[in-house]
């Protein structure tokens, strides 16, 4: 699934479908963190919430957090630890391979600068490639993509994409010398 930058007018129709999603969805969310589940049944309510398959590789540590649900796609091999929370709206896509540790926030939407259309969403997705490693208690912002093999030290916040290979820290985050 391609997703793209897009402004969605909270007097729109698309929104109130957002929302009609979000609502469903928090129910599921709320029933996936509050039982012991087996890994196999996460991935199965986790395809449920994201409308897409999981592969049986991919290993989501509870609780998992999302605001929306229906716009992240999972690659194969991917491990995401304990209290992810991924605001999703705008799209997020995790190739394979990836590592994302505790605490990691990652965010695809905002809210417009202009304050008479504050509460329309603006999407950016966000792209982390293959066999990249977000460190703990890190955020990545929307738009942002981070590069293959590339790793964001714990507790950074990635305000601009990451270059392949290249590892970065701090806030905002920048390139490790």
């Amino acid at each position: 699934m391609e997703f793209t930058n897009k402004i969605i007018s909270a007097n729109s129709s698309e929104f109130n479908n957002i929302n009609e999603i979000k609502t469903d969805n928090e129910i599921l969310i709320q029933q996936l963190n509050t039982n012991v589940q087996s890994p196999k049944s996460v991935r199965e309510k986790i395809s449920i919430i994201t409308n897409s398959n999981i592969d049986e590789t991919v290993e989501i540590n509870l609780p998992f957090q999302t605001d929306y649900g229906a716009n992240i796609r999972f690659g194969k091999n991917v491990f995401v630890n304990k209290n992810a929370m991924f605001v999703d709206v705008g799209g997020i896509v995790i190739d394979d391979n990836v590592l994302i540790a505790p605490n990691v926030t990652i965010v695809s939407v905002n809210h417009a600068k202009d304050p008479n259309r504050r509460r329309d969403l603006e999407l950016k997705p966000v792209h982390i490639k293959e066999n990249a490693w977000i460190g703990a208690n890190s955020t990545i912002t929307p738009g942002v993509t981070i590069g293959k093999n590339a790793i964001v030290g714990a507790g950074s916040v990635v305000t601009h994409d990451v270059a392949d290979d290249s590892t970065v820290v701090g806030v905002p985050a920048s390139l490790l010398s």
